[in-house]
């Protein structure tokens, strides 16, 4: 099995001095891959495209040559990008189009005296380095998108390219459960809806139902124990509709003696979305599935506080909360600044809708 692989990744490298090389300089032109105006084709994607678009025309090329699905690389590069977002001081940002960092010590190796030179990847193999030359053109640069990519790729092709298989190449890379987790879960949306971009929200209650909110994020809760308030409690009758917010996958669902009948989404910006004190939940869903922004979870309601099934202990409303994962823990935030960004931009969906009629 290792000879297999290891004549696989051969071959890959020789792939890498044509398709890659190619495929580098269409993009730092700001175009396409010529394949791409092959007859029957979809168009050229303009220069002043997002850059989700070029994003994942490098995923799909490495992936062709390597048979790992696109979403994989995607999902990597997302989840790394979350994890810079989480911790700025330590993790510098993207230079490029890829988010994925290696440390130096790692791409070069920890005893290598260049660590943040391009060079030959038979130089960082003889220092422990694992960076590669996906370009062609003979270096390993941890700067080059294509390079970085290439060698993410290059890892998880060794332990093959199943579920099971993209399991265990993230196993050995993080050494981390939840990281894997994260990946997974990345990776099953990008593959879901076949696209990047998909950065759109919803407030989680129809703009046009009765409702009220303000910002009540750390106040002073007591049942249960002395704790702050880690949400927004948006009040409204009972039987509301609750929205997904995010693109997502559903991560929990269930019973909890402080939120009642809940619910937790997990998005791509690695952010935990929990929404408590439903009435109920929408039977269909479950968890695991993939969801989007405005897709109706549940009821407004007042459980909690007691054994499952309790209610009225308190007014109805929806408990909102997020939490962010910096790979080892989650912290809370508040949820009011991003409640009013989307409740507006909603009923600006709205009024642009009613003049176009």
């Amino acid at each position: 099995m290792q000879r297999k692989w290891k004549i696989q990744l051969t071959a890959l490298n020789r792939c890498a001095a044509t398709g890659l090389a190619a495929l580098l300089l269409s993009l730092a032109a700001g175009g396409t891959p010529a394949a791409a105006s092959a007859p029957g084709s979809p168009p050229p994607v303009p220069a002043a495209e997002q850059p989700a678009a070029k994003r994942k025309q490098l995923f799909e090329q490495i992936g062709d040559i390597t048979a790992i699905p696109w979403h994989y690389l995607a999902a990597i590069d997302q989840y790394e990008r979350t994890l810079t977002k989480a911790r700025p001081k330590s993790r510098p940002k993207p230079a490029g189009l890829i988010g994925i960092y290696i440390p130096p010590e790692r791409w070069a190796g920890a005893m290598n005296p260049d660590k943040e030179q391009p060079a030959s990847p038979a130089t960082l193999r003889y220092f422990g380095g694992i960076g590669l030359d996906g370009d062609g053109d003979g270096l390993a640069d941890p700067a080059n998108d294509t390079d970085i990519l290439y060698t993410v790729a290059n890892h998880i092709l060794a332990y093959g390219t199943t579920a099971d298989d993209f399991a265990i190449s993230l196993w050995e890379y993080y050494h981390n459960t939840r990281a894997v987790q994260r990946v997974q879960q990345f990776s099953k949306v990008y593959e879901t809806f076949d696209r990047l971009d998909l950065d759109e929200h919803a407030f989680p209650l129809p703009v046009r139902s009765d409702y009220s909110y303000r910002s009540t994020w750390g106040s002073a809760r007591s049942w249960g124990g002395r704790r702050i308030h880690e949400g927004t409690d948006i009040f409204a009758r009972y039987g509301v509709p609750v929205r997904s917010t995010c693109y997502g996958v559903i991560e929990i669902k269930g019973w909890n003696k402080f939120g009642g009948w809940r619910i937790g989404i997990r998005d791509l910006d690695n952010v935990y979305h929990y929404y408590a004190h439903l009435s109920g939940f929408d039977k269909t869903q479950k968890v695991g599935d993939v969801i989007k922004p405005g897709t109706v979870i549940g009821w407004v309601g007042s459980s909690g506080y007691g054994k499952p099934g309790t209610q009225g202990k308190f007014p109805p409303h929806l408990h909102y909360g997020v939490y962010r994962d910096r790979g080892l823990i989650e912290w809370s935030f508040d949820p009011y600044p991003m409640l009013k960004a989307w409740e507006r931009e909603e009923w600006r969906r709205i009024r642009q809708k009613n003049r176009n009629r």
